[in-house]
């Protein structure tokens, strides 16, 4: 913007000629027209500045210098209306280059058209696309530089989305996995001393355990776990079984989506989880109910339920809405489903939660399945 004050050399030289009247009035008028110019220059790059009372001003004593000095002596002293349009283009935006950019023209073909007759035509010309072609490219300008902070944002978010799914998918994974490979050393444990082959069965259950873990966290890393509901399901019996909690499952209804079963899937993972640390129950019902629309999805154990204390689902012997379910909560929101966890029964005995999911538009709705399982010695449906 700052080299277009070049237009204003002829000026220069015909004051420095003597061939303006008054050349002390010219050249003081010249500088203030500068000096505005350049305070409106700078203002302008700057959003809050730009819109501030003092650019305003500062516009509005260019305008008083511009006409001025061009009305009074005419000649090369004409190009100051195009810096000033210059000057409009960097300040005005939208419907405001309409409304000054208009009668600034009109008003500047006249003056002009006194001292140059058809040059007049140029002059107004140069006034009126100077003011829209600076507005337009700054604009294109500004928009670039918001586009760029938009994707800097969107960048910002991805990392930080990603950063929470990770976390999400390593708290469930390793609390369930942590959880079965506890109880199942336990089991070993109080095995060994009187059945060394039940005990050493319950050590295979923990290295295959171990070893689906791995694969999980690898699958979790790279962000393509899927989880199958079945698989959750017969780990929940196994798990159930070990920690001596009888597991009744009921399942009904058509088969389900793939995003729906991962779902229901980490549900099953962590209510199983909560219920083999901190529940006490003696049995843990788990009911699969779906329907054409959605799915529901019941967990509710017998056990101590809801005490007080810090709610965390993730160590500890207290019960409540901790990190596990609060995560679990969210990811069934943004899927457009729902999830509940509350006392089971009264006086906060026993503990449930449900799971609403809508159903899965691309799943398969064949014939209605239902299935019901109960322990047996091997862990495996009756």
């Amino acid at each position: 913007m700052l080299p277009w004050l070049l237009l204003g050399l002829g000026s220069l030289s015909n004051l420095v000629q003597g061939d303006t009247p008054s050349p002390w009035l010219g050249g003081a008028g010249l500088l203030v027209f500068n000096t505005l110019y350049i305070q409106v220059v700078f203002r302008a790059f700057d959003p809050v500045r730009r819109r501030g009372p003092g650019t305003w001003w500062s516009l509005g004593g260019m305008a008083v210098m511009t006409f001025g000095l061009g009305g009074a002596y005419g000649g090369s002293w004409l190009l100051f209306f195009p810096l000033f349009g210059l000057a409009c283009g960097t300040v005005l935006r939208g419907r405001s280059l309409a409304v000054v950019g208009v009668p600034l023209t009109l008003v500047v073909a006249v003056v002009a058209a006194v001292h140059d007759g058809w040059g007049a035509i140029a002059i107004a010309y140069a006034t009126i696309m100077s003011m829209l072609v600076t507005a337009a490219i700054l604009a294109l300008t500004e928009t670039i530089m918001e586009l760029r902070a938009t994707r800097q944002e969107l960048a910002r978010s991805a990392v930080e989305e990603e950063r929470l799914r990770f976390s999400r998918d390593l708290h469930d994974l390793l609390g369930h996995t942590l959880s079965v490979i506890v109880v199942k050393s336990e089991a070993a444990r109080r095995l060994a001393p009187r059945d060394m082959d039940g005990a050493l069965a319950q050590i295979t259950d923990i290295e295959s355990v171990g070893r689906q873990a791995l694969t999980e966290i690898r699958e979790a890393v790279t962000g393509y776990r899927d989880s199958s509901l079945s698989t959750e399901l017969d780990r929940a019996r196994s798990g159930l079984t070990a920690a001596g909690i009888e597991p009744v499952v009921r399942q009904s209804g058509p088969p389900l989506g793939p995003r729906t079963e991962a779902l229901l899937g980490w549900v099953v993972r962590e209510a199983v989880t909560n219920a083999v640390r901190h529940s006490g129950a003696s049995q843990c019902e788990i009911t699969v109910d779906g329907a054409p629309e959605q799915v529901r999805l019941v967990i509710t154990d017998n056990g101590r339920g809801v005490r007080s204390g810090p709610a965390d689902d993730v160590g500890g012997g207290t019960r409540g809405t901790g990190t596990g379910l609060k995560g679990l909560t969210e990811r069934l929101a943004v899927a457009g489903g729902s999830l509940e966890a509350g006392p089971a029964g009264p006086a906060g005995r026993g503990f449930r939660v449900t799971a609403v999911l809508p159903v899965d538009p691309g799943a398969d709705v064949p014939a209605t399945a239902t299935a019901t399982y109960s322990p047996t010695e091997s862990g495996q449906p009756a």
